[in-house]
């Protein structure tokens, strides 16, 4: 019982989803692996089971839809440290892209909207989308293309830095553009 009870707090770090191992292979033949990598030819899940425990390893299932399953000999609360050690290294090197957003108008003024290109620059300069957003208000709803004028002039101010992701659309009374920083910048 105490055996069982040591078993179950090794691995709690991980995600041990259908991983069969020990007692719970009940195969009636199975492929064995050796600790060292080495081929020790198909028997019994029992037989796999004895070897693993004189060497004082488990007997883990690593391939259970081949035929025979494939079964490895090795210290199962190493392994689990090893894949929490790898997936902790895969987080911490994965980059995080935020999106950073920059408001416009239609009659925004020469020097506010080098100001805001400045800002757009400085946040794709640094590896975050940049989500570019001008509202039309009362009759800047009749003329759209003014809009869109204005967004593309920006698209062309920050092409040195950023691609357009997604183009200008109009939605309902927003004009929405998304650049994502250039990969080699």
């Amino acid at each position: 019982m105490y055996i069982g009870v040591f078993f179950i707090r090794r691995c709690v770090g991980i995600k041990t989803k259908s991983v069969q191992l020990n007692e719970s292979i009940r195969d009636p033949q199975v492929r064995l692996v050796g600790d060292d990598g080495s081929q020790l030819g198909i028997m019994s899940a029992k037989d796999a089971y004895k070897i693993a425990l004189d060497k004082g390893y488990d007997l883990v299932k690593i391939a259970p839809q081949a035929n025979p399953p494939v079964c490895k000999i090795m210290d199962y609360s190493k392994y689990c440290f090893e894949q929490v050690k790898r997936e902790k290294e895969a987080r911490k090197n994965q980059k995080i892209v935020v999106l950073k957003e920059v408001q416009l108008s239609v009659k925004i003024e020469d020097h506010d909207f080098n100001t805001k290109l400045n800002h757009a620059l400085r946040f794709l300069k640094s590896g975050n989308k940049v989500k570019v957003t001008l509202r039309l208000k009362g009759r800047e709803n009749q003329r759209p293309e003014l809009g869109v004028a204005l967004v593309q002039r920006f698209a062309e101010g920050a092409a040195e830095y950023g691609n357009v992701e997604k183009p200008a659309k109009l939605e309902n009374r927003t004009i929405i553009m998304i650049l994502a920083p250039k990969a080699d910048k």
